[in-house]
């Protein structure tokens, strides 16, 4: 009885029309409903992956987990209800919404809205993407990741991981707490950086090919201050990227080449070598705070630090066979 995957997720914002070419054009994703107040956009066979609302507030509206089976909603409720969390199931017409048989929704201890869902309609219509690319890596892994700007990571921590049974993959506490969990294979579809802060930093799409990265690349930096992040790779998931800013005002990662882990024999552990291996260079900090960042990246480069070759790769083998 476990979560398995971010299923969706929702965004409230009043700017409908750029988020409309932003998901479309830059992330490749295809818009299947375009009402006067709510966006809908897949990635995949499923009938909705991204949701976009118009509502005050450019930030996350809902995250929607899938769970294994229907006895996991009564599972986690019954978890939620111990702890006085005000935890509701969803109405047939919120599920008919959510595009999924049953769900339950609460908030967190920082008010985010959570959405745990069982079994989210699948359509047998082709996928066509916004762009042409080769497609996204989903499937059991989920739409991607999500990571959240907390108040207060040790809180958090204990809620994301004994309440909902997150796995901490891994986790740094300088210069400022951040942790990485795991619900199946893909090295984190949860992050929450522990800034004093709330709400969404990013979320993150993973493309089956690294050219339709690069194309991203290409068209974000044809916009003026699209460009978040630049062109990079992480030290954890071994994810290669770049970060667009959108009309919301928070980011998206568009990547590729992630980390497929073994849930089962993974242990968690603390990294102190910094977040990339090289690039990442985040154009949106002050040059003090970039300087900071970039010095770790030299760092990094003058130790050897590398992420293993292609042929001792064995989750670059799965994202290269996969799909044959």
């Amino acid at each position: 009885m476990t979560i398995t995957a971010l299923s969706y997720l929702g965004v409230r914002t009043e700017l409908l029309p750029e988020w409309s070419s932003f998901a479309g054009d830059i992330l490749g994703m295809q818009q299947v409903d375009n009402s006067s107040n709510t966006l809908t956009f897949r990635m995949d066979d499923h009938k909705q992956r991204l949701v976009v609302e118009r509502k005050s507030g450019n930030s996350l509206s809902f995250m929607g987990w899938e769970v294994s089976s229907p006895d996991s909603l009564n599972h986690f409720a019954g978890k939620l209800d111990k702890l006085s969390i005000d935890v509701k199931a969803g109405s047939r017409a919120l599920c008919d919404q959510r595009c999924v048989t049953e769900l339950i929704y609460f908030k967190d201890p920082d008010g985010n809205r959570i959405e745990l869902v069982w079994k989210p309609e699948i359509t047998g219509e082709v996928f066509i993407p916004g762009r042409p690319i080769s497609g996204f890596s989903t499937g059991a892994y989920g739409m991607g990741h999500a990571v959240l700007h907390v108040r207060d990571a040790e809180s958090l921590l204990t809620f994301y991981r004994d309440t909902l049974e997150f796995n901490v993959s891994d986790y740094g506490l300088t210069p400022y707490p951040m942790y990485f969990f795991h619900v199946n294979g893909r090295h984190h579809s949860f992050a929450m950086i522990g800034s004093g802060e709330t709400g969404i930093h990013h979320f993150m799409v993973e493309f089956q090919n690294l050219d339709d990265v690069g194309q991203g690349y290409d068209l974000a930096q044809q916009q003026q201050d699209r460009i978040a992040y630049t062109l990079g790779r992480h030290t954890n998931d071994y994810m290669t990227s770049f970060y667009a800013n959108t009309p919301s005002g928070f980011f998206v990662e568009s990547g590729w080449g992630g980390r497929v882990i073994d849930p089962d024999t993974w242990v968690a552990h603390e990294t102190t070598v910094g977040p990339s291996f090289w690039g990442h260079e985040r154009l949106y900090l002050s040059e003090a705070k970039r300087d900071e960042m970039r010095n770790m990246r030299l760092e990094a480069a003058r130790n050897g630090l590398r992420a293993p070759a292609l042929h001792d790769c064995p989750w670059m083998f799965e994202q290269l066979h996969k799909n044959k």
